[in-house]
């Protein structure tokens, strides 16, 4: 497979299917690597982290295995593109209400839990499809374009400290972070490889920064 400057690293963080957001890059006609080691990363032009399951998993795996201090230099000194994608979007943050373990801090914002008050009717985790408001223009969902529909499963939301960084809201019980941008950072709590066309606008449009 090619690991030409122009390709997108998806790293094996062992959080998760990996495969079907590489697949979704490559249907945008564009050429996705699932990447095992850090070394990988060098080559590539942006990066997607993608993962299901717990924060202290996450974070033990970008830690144990090697991932912490490349991913870092790349997206905070050299300032490549990256896109984290449900657990990904939460592990940039700096801390979750779900471990103990620091994150890797890269967007001012925390993770909390879904409360609701006593008697709601609302289930943890918020799962399925839900619409998406655009609060502020942004690269990655164009308000222009409609109705914004994508796919959820997650018991924890991003709070970010600085408002400006929220770029789209999703309503369950009240409004939580949908998406969220600064700089070359880029985080959405859905799954886009799981949200059909509207998921591959939003990973076209990634893919075009």
């Amino acid at each position: 497979m090619s690991t030409s400057s122009h390709t997108i690293a998806v790293p094996d963080l062992q959080i998760g299917n990996v495969g079907s957001v590489v697949n979704m890059v490559r249907k945008c006609g564009a050429a996705g690597e699932v990447i095992s080691t850090p070394a990988q990363l060098n080559d590539h032009s942006k990066i997607i982290l993608a993962g299901v399951g717990s924060f202290d998993a996450a974070m033990e795996g970008v830690r144990d295995r090697g991932w912490h201090e490349p991913l870092t230099r790349l997206v905070v000194h050299e300032k490549v593109r990256v896109l984290g994608i449900c657990l990904g979007m939460q592990i940039m943050c700096r801390s979750s209400e779900e471990g103990k373990l620091p994150g890797l801090g890269w967007i001012d914002a925390d993770v909390q839990r879904f409360r609701f008050p006593s008697g709601s009717s609302l289930k943890v985790p918020h799962m399925g499809w839900n619409t998406v408001e655009v609060t502020k223009a942004n690269p990655l969902i164009d308000a222009g374009d409609g109705e914004q529909r994508f796919y959820f499963v997650h018991s924890y939301h991003v709070v970010c400290r600085n408002p400006e960084d929220v770029v789209a809201t999703a309503r369950y019980g009240y409004d939580v972070t949908a998406a969220f941008c600064r700089d070359n950072v880029y985080g959405v709590q859905f799954h886009p490889e799981k949200s059909h066309r509207f998921g591959m606008a939003l990973i076209q449009r990634f893919l075009d920064l």
